[in-house]
Formats: C-alpha cells, structure tokens, sequence
C-alpha cells in the first residue's frame, strides 16, 4: 500500500502561516529596497549640489525668477504675441513633421523587429535574441547621444533629429508591439502556413488583423512623444521650434516675448494632439466593442418587434 503521509494536504493553519511568512518578507525586502533607493537619491542629490556653482539651498527661492521676467515681458507686449505665433508658426510644423516622419519611419522597423523577435511569428527563430538585443539597444541609447552624434556627422538640421527620434522610437515600439504579439492567436498563421503561405504572406493575412489597432494605438502615443523629444533635440541644433525657443532664450532680455509665445505654441499644439490621438486611441481599442454592443441591439430590437 503506498505511502501517501507526504501528500498529506497543509491545514488552514499552516497556508496561512506560510503566506503570512512570505507576505513579511515580500514588505522586508520592499522596505530595504525602498532604504537603499532614498540614500542614492540623497547621496545623487548631494554630489550634484557640491559640483553645482551655486547651493540649491542658497538660489531655490529665486527658481520663479526667470518664469517671472518671461511673463513680465510677455504681458507688456501682448499685442506682439499674435505676431510671433504667426511667425514660428513654419518652425512648428517642421517639428510636426520630424515628429510624423520619425515615428512613422520608427513604426515599420518596430513592428519588423517585433515579428523577428517573437516566438512563433520570427522568421529565423535562432536569431530571436539578436533581435531583442538590437531593440533593446536602440531602445536605450537617448534621441539627444544619437542626435549629436548625427549632426556631427551630418551638420545641423531636421534630417540629424529625424533618424535619431526614428531609432529610439524603433526600439520602443519594438518592445510595446513584441508584447502585443505575444497575445495573438497563431491558428491563422498555422492554417495559412499549411496552405504554403509565405512569412510575409503569414504576418500580413495572419497577424497585423489582430494586432493593427493595438498597433496604431501605441504609435498615436509614440507621436505625442516625439512631438516634445523634436521640440528639446531643437536646443542642440536639430532644427524646428525648438532650435527658436534657445536663440530667442539666448538672447535674453528683450526677446522674452519670443520666447514666452513659442511656449504658447508648444502648450496649444500638444494639447491638441493629445486630445485627438486619445479620441483615435479610444476609437480603435473600443471602436469594434461598441460597435459590436449597437448591432447586437438593434439586433435585439428587431427580435422584439
């Protein structure tokens, strides 16, 4: 007869004890964690105090300062203000543009080398890691290293901040897409696989149907990012509005107003485009529910009728 004291099942009184034990060393752990994080913080923030050229503690209440004689001057030429927004406004579509280009052109190599690093989808699946590690290095590297790095090599401009915002939006809807792809059904690749289907047959009847909208979701979100990365990549000579903003800084007092009207620019248009990629994003990830829940009613309705 076998021996079945091992398999004896645990009491109430033991599962609890057990799960008391590991929920004290989960919050053990945690509070360590948390101890260790607030002293590097501490420890980062004092370094960078002693190498600044003035104390935080000595300048922090003269940090309204500056935004103070922005808007002082701003306020004594309003009237100028239509004027300058008419003027910058060529510089903010060449922002628009980089930011549209980069992640249209960062979208396709997204979306390649999320099918080539997922299993099941991959083309040459021994070369999966290779793939995750080139997402993960594009992901890594900052717009700004790859920015200065490009306008070295190709001078100043909007193509230097284009390839850059592109690489790093690669890399990061690379990662966002491959965890999409791990949510899909594989029946329709297998059923197109058995019909001799080719990969690029597999991915674009089989897989990109399923995952379109998550899909333009994620590069609607990636666009309002890149709006403002093309916006900062603009202080290191990458073109567009922001290359305005840091002359207009730069000179200081006098072209306060310039500069007070780019913000209002830059405020206005991610506004904007936050609020119609949220409606977009809204529409294709609840688009086909609702659209589902209406046709049932009416379904339902003319069942009762």
């Amino acid at each position: 007869m076998a021996d079945h004291s091992a398999q004896t099942p645990r009491t109430v009184a033991e599962i609890r004890d057990a799960y008391t034990d590991l929920t004290r060393r989960k919050r053990l752990y945690g509070g360590m964690l948390l101890v260790v994080f607030v002293a590097l913080m501490a420890a980062g923030f004092r370094t960078a105090d002693d190498r600044n050229a003035g104390s935080f503690v000595d300048g922090w209440h003269r940090m309204l300062d500056y935004p103070a004689e922005v808007l002082g001057e701003a306020a004594e030429k309003v009237t100028e203000l239509p004027g300058h927004i008419v003027h910058f406004a060529p510089a903010l579509f060449e922002t628009l543009n980089i930011a549209a280009a980069s992640t249209l052109i960062g979208a396709i190599f997204g979306t390649l080398l999320s099918l080539m690093s997922t299993r099941g989808m991959a083309r040459w699946p021994v070369l999966i890691p290779l793939f995750r590690r080139i997402a993960d290095i594009c992901r890594a590297i900052p717009e700004i290293v790859i920015a200065l790095v490009l306008i070295f090599l190709l001078g100043g401009g909007p193509v230097p901040a284009m390839i850059a915002i592109a690489i790093h939006t690669a890399g990061a809807l690379g990662k966002l897409f491959s965890e999409v792809n791990e949510n899909v059904s594989l029946k329709p690749v297998e059923g197109l696989t058995s019909v001799g289907a080719s990969w690029a047959q597999r991915m674009w009847l089989g897989v990109i149907p399923q995952v379109g909208p998550n899909y333009v979701s994620y590069a609607l979100l990636r666009f309002e990012i890149n709006i403002r990365a093309s916006a900062i990549l603009g202080f290191v000579g990458a073109g567009g509005i922001g290359y305005e903003l840091k002359n207009a800084m730069s000179w200081g007092q006098g072209r306060y107003d310039e500069a007070a009207a780019i913000f209002v620019l830059l405020f206005l248009t991610i506004v904007v485009v936050d609020q119609i990629s949220g409606a977009l994003r809204d529409r294709l990830t609840h688009g086909a529910r609702s659209g589902a829940q209406k046709s049932g009613a009416r379904q339902a309705a003319k069942a009762g009728a």
